[in-house]
């Protein structure tokens, strides 16, 4: 991976040498105790190729053909490229209605709670396993970025036994805004202390993402933030008290960075009920209380 470029996150320009790479683990897929064991050194597992590509690009192409019906994209679709303008307020009735259905996507849904994942998070769990129902699909926009934080926050009404899988909808050039983890921050129980409880849904006196600024955070802790030349066929896995975030899309072209997160459970351990069924209520309105069903044009969302 080639570090050398002007990038950031939340525009704070990351300096040289803070940038590294993720240990790709995929060559441990298949031994159980060897991902259980490389989660639990590292904070995460960054499994390289694991997922069809055709399949994730299929899903890809099924969400920007939706999108594009609203005028937010320009041919070829693939490339997702932005059209700078969106209809969606003008031409959708139920806005989470709409996002629902982008999320609930048959070939988006096919890679994501189907197919090799399951069997992977079944080894790393080491038993059965459910996924939320819900998904969390991101769309990044040039000029945007994913808030830093903890998912505990936002999913701790049932088990602890609960990991996050960031799928990458495309291939993601640093430039365009992928995911960023903050190393080692697995560890740092006096920040998981300031959050550990915290139910963002019954607690709105304070936000539920880190507000630190995570270059000062990881230069004073001497660590790398890890990010990734993703492609399609990529996965990230992470616990609940992983800090991530994303870095600044630069794209000059214009290029949306696609990717989404579902998670996953031992299937015989409490579940947070918010993020399951037919139709989850999510943060109270279900898929319209995500920053995703607002039109790009409208201001970032963060909780």
């Amino acid at each position: 991976m080639n570090t050398d470029g002007n990038y950031s996150t939340h525009q704070h320009p990351i300096p040289h040498g803070m940038l590294a790479e993720m240990r790709d683990s995929a060559d441990l897929v298949g031994d159980a105790a060897a991902l259980q064991q490389q989660m639990a050194d590292g904070g995460y597992l960054y499994l390289r190729g694991v997922l069809n590509r055709e399949d994730v690009l299929a899903a890809r192409l099924e969400i920007l053909t939706k999108l594009a019906s609203v005028g937010e994209f320009k041919e070829p679709l693939i490339e997702g490229l932005s059209s700078g303008t969106s209809l969606r307020a003008e031409m959708v009735s139920d806005l989470g209605d709409f996002w629902r259905s982008i999320c609930e996507g048959q070939a988006l849904r096919n890679v994501t709670h189907d197919g090799p994942i399951v069997s992977i998070m079944e080894q790393l769990l080491g038993e059965a396993v459910r996924p939320y129902d819900f998904l969390w699909l991101r769309t990044m926009h040039p000029g945007r970025a994913s808030a830093f934080h903890f998912d505990h926050v936002y999913m701790n009404r049932g088990t602890d036994r609960l990991y996050t899988v960031w799928t990458v909808l495309g291939d993601v050039a640093l430039e365009e805004g992928p995911l960023l983890l903050v190393e080692d921050s697995h560890r740092w129980t006096d920040l998981h202390d300031q959050f550990h409880g915290l139910d963002v849904d019954k607690d709105k006196s304070r936000p539920g993402h880190v507000t630190m600024d995570p270059v000062a955070l990881a230069a004073e802790a001497g660590v790398h933030l890890l990010t990734a030349e993703f492609k399609a066929g990529d996965v990230v896995i992470m616990p609940l008290f992983m800090l991530h975030g994303s870095m600044d899309n630069l794209s000059k072209q214009g290029r949306v960075r696609f990717s989404c997160d579902t998670r996953f459970q031992p299937a015989s351990e409490p579940i947070d009920e918010r993020w399951v069924g037919e139709n989850p209520i999510a943060h109270g309105e279900g898929y319209a209380s995500m920053g995703g069903a607002k039109p790009p044009t409208s201001e970032p969302l963060f909780r």
